[in-house]
Order: C-alpha cells, then sequence, then structure tokens
C-alpha cells in the first residue's frame, strides 16, 4: 500500500485455479463483495444490468462505523478488466479488478482500490494507514477464500 496525495492506495493479487471467465462473472456481480469483502454488510444493486452505468449501494464496516457508499461500473472488459467509482461525502473510491490467465487453466487477480478523501477526511487521512493496510489484508483473504470456492 501506498500513500497518493491526501489518500491512500490498497494492491493485492490473488492467484486461484478457478477460471478467469467464471471469476470475471463472480466479480463484475459487485453484490458479492458481501461473501469476499469482510468490511461489506450489504451491497444491493440500484439500478442497471450489471453492465457499465449499473450502480450499487454499499454498506460496510470501517474502523467500527457504519458507512454507505454509492459505487458505479465504470468499465468492464470480459474476463480482463472491472472497474467501479464509489463515493460518499468524505470519500472517492476506485476499485479495478484485473484478471490474468494463469497457469494451468486458473485466474491472476490484482486488485487495487484507490482512495481519496474530501473535506475534513484529508486531514485525517493520513493517519488511517495502518487501518487501510488491515483492509487490504482482509480483502486478500476474503478474495482468496470465495475464488477458491469457485475452483470446487
Amino acid at each position: 500500500m501506498e500513500g497518493f496525495g491526501q489518500g491512500m492506495e490498497i494492491e493485492r493479487t490473488v492467484t486461484t485455479s478457478a477460471p478467469v471467465e467464471v471469476v470475471f462473472g463472480y466479480l463484475a456481480d459487485f453484490t458479492t463483495s458481501t461473501e469476499w469483502d469482510p468490511g461489506t454488510i450489504r451491497t444491493i444493486r440500484v439500478s442497471g444490468d450489471g453492465g457499465v452505468g449499473t450502480t450499487y449501494h454499499n454498506t460496510s464496516r470501517f474502523l467500527g462505523r457504519q458507512t454507505e457508499l454509492t459505487y458505479v461500473v465504470e468499465q468492464l472488459v470480459p474476463a480482463s478488466v472491472i472497474r467501479l467509482r464509489g463515493e460518499n461525502a468524505t470519500v472517492i473510491a476506485h476499485d479495478t479488478m484485473t484478471l490474468a490467465a494463469g497457469s494451468s487453466g486458473g485466474t491472476v487477480l490484482t486488485y487495487r482500490a484507490a482512495f481519496s478523501f474530501q473535506g475534513l477526511a484529508r486531514f485525517v487521512a493520513p493517519l488511517l494507514r495502518p487501518a487501510f493496510r488491515r483492509l487490504g489484508d482482509d480483502a486478500e483473504h476474503g478474495l482468496r477464500a470465495a475464488l477458491d470456492r469457485l475452483a470446487t
């Protein structure tokens, strides 16, 4: 994880034996974040068919507080890229999942989440670095477990 400006970035890579098409189909439905992101309480599709422009309402817990973001699918490249943008009054999140075929027909997933803070939140952002590191670690473990279930 690196800091950037008044924001934070998390990047993790997960390898699974599940095929790329299966992983893409699973992750492209952002409501599955309840299964792989330990901080997510619920994600509901608000509008759209799952493609570009689809809107999701995400409720998560971070540092003991509940937070809500509206996510919009910005890019979907079949079996390759899923990019969403989430926003609320204090943070803008850019989630990018890049998939590549791994050895033996599996998938290598690179998950990158970049957060930029707005308003007063940008002043406390540097203090949150350890919490974001834990968030990245938890998401990595959740993704690995969920994707490995797809392989069976």
